[in-house]
């Protein structure tokens, strides 16, 4: 009798072991999980915002102002653009040769499936590489960065803590809502986009919804709280008329032609893809490359230069002035350089250099076609755009509703989900898929 039920333990043990390692949250734990991962969110985001703008200053204010005052080098002061980004690809080239590579956009989706966490090991890579190819001028913004180091610390709690893969999943959500939340400015439309951007056809991880949200909510209220920056539209769009079915129309064929620039950015991306290859196995080379392709392109058109949120700015206000080829113009290079900064091992996001790509052309065409409210034409294009790429029409929708301060909701959504259906064959980010089928007891 003692030795069989000394066996039936022996047996049980295992299975009785495996439910320490993996527990599931109750509710309130969740709501209280994803309130710390919000508020360390909110501080690290400050830390990295702080620390990319003193970043930014010294590239491109204080090493400019020093070689003014004690060289007096016309050949400097005339090259100054193409030299610094060409030494931040040299150094993002030496980060990513010592430290690895970190994981891109398509990393981290494929790493939120399966096995529902972000590795915390490339996160001080990511953050070094990032600041480095940000502050030089690279076409790329600081949300990837953020969603690696906020995502992987969701995780990397989940796991801490042995929750199943299904809490720890939630748990990256959150973090990667918190990096999102505080970067945009729109706690809602932070969150919602990163439970779409796994997918390719709508958002799927639906009960990470909440705390999500929470986490996105807590985040932004202390990045804000740090930073003092203000809450609401962070550009001045002018006002538009009162809706009309015309406005509809219009958001509907904008969708449409956003679609269609989307197919081009990614058709030339690919492109100067298949061009890196040849060299990506030197890395160094290839990034120090890089950041001089794009100083070449921002040594004609300064336009180009940095991530385009404080870009998008000028062409609200005064890039009617340019004319329409020139806004153009700044649209195709602005493609060129995301692909060359993106593909030449700079580390960062693409979705506000894909919004100034909007913009520019949005605007373009509300020149060529007056009867276009210049607003619309712009907003509209930097949402169908982005939606185009990145499979995002909630998120995208509720964020620049925020970013614009204006009320055309209904005709944003129209151009965003134009976008969306005429482009379901197109990706970029190619580890968007549908959720893998969880099994209860493997997790």
């Amino acid at each position: 009798m003692s030795s069989s039920a000394s066996s039936q333990s022996a047996i049980a043990s295992p299975s009785d072991s495996a439910s320490r390692r993996h527990d599931e949250l109750s509710y309130q734990q969740l709501i209280l999980l994803a309130a710390i991962i919000g508020i360390t969110g909110g501080l690290v985001a400050t830390a990295y915002y702080y620390t990319l703008e003193a970043s930014i200053d010294i590239v491109w204010q204080s090493i400019p102002e020093f070689i003014k005052l004690n060289f007096a080098s016309e050949f400097l002061a005339k090259n100054y653009v193409w030299i610094a980004t060409t030494i931040g690809g040299l150094l993002v080239g030496l980060t990513l040769y010592f430290m690895g590579l970190p994981g891109e956009v398509a990393f981290v989706v494929d790493k939120v499936h399966d096995p529902g966490h972000i590795t915390i090991r490339q996160t001080p890579a990511m953050v070094i590489a990032s600041l480095f190819s940000i502050a030089f001028g690279g076409s790329a913004g600081p949300e990837a960065p953020l969603v690696q180091v906020n995502g992987s610390f969701g995780g990397w709690l989940g796991r801490k803590l042995n929750l199943t893969a299904r809490s720890t999943r939630v748990m990256t959500f959150c973090g990667m809502s918190a990096a999102l939340g505080a970067f945009f400015g729109a706690p809602l439309g932070g969150a919602l986009f990163a439970l779409e951007i796994p997918h390719r056809r709508g958002l799927e991880y639906y009960e990470a919804l909440v705390p999500a949200v929470l986490s996105a909510i807590l985040s932004f209220c202390v990045f804000r709280l740090n930073t003092g920056l203000t809450i609401g539209g962070i550009y001045h769009f002018t006002a538009i008329p009162k809706l009309s079915l015309i406005n509809l129309a219009e958001g509907a064929l904008l969708g449409a032609i956003g679609a269609f620039i989307a197919l081009i950015f990614v058709l030339l991306f690919r492109g100067i893809g298949h061009l890196s290859e040849y060299i990506a196995h030197h890395r160094i080379l290839l990034a120090t490359l890089g950041g001089l392709s794009i100083g070449i392109i921002a040594y004609f058109l300064p336009q180009t230069l940095f991530f385009g949120e404080k870009e998008i700015e000028t062409i609200v206000e005064t890039g009617a002035t340019f004319g329409i080829t020139m806004l153009l113009a700044i649209a195709a290079a602005k493609m060129l350089a995301i692909s060359c900064t993106l593909h030449s091992g700079f580390r960062g996001g693409f979705i506000f250099p894909l919004f100034y790509i909007g913009a520019a052309i949005g605007l373009a065409i509300a020149l060529a076609f007056p009867q276009i409210h210049p607003t619309i034409g712009m907003v509209c294009l930097m949402a169908a755009v982005n939606v185009a790429v990145t499979k995002t029409p909630i998120s995208t929708s509720v964020i620049l509703s925020v970013l614009s301060d204006t009320a055309m909701l209904p005709v944003i959504v129209i151009a965003s989900f134009v976008s969306f259906l005429l482009t379901t064959q197109l990706s970029l980010i190619q580890t968007q898929r549908s959720r893998y089928l969880e099994i209860t007891a493997v997790e």
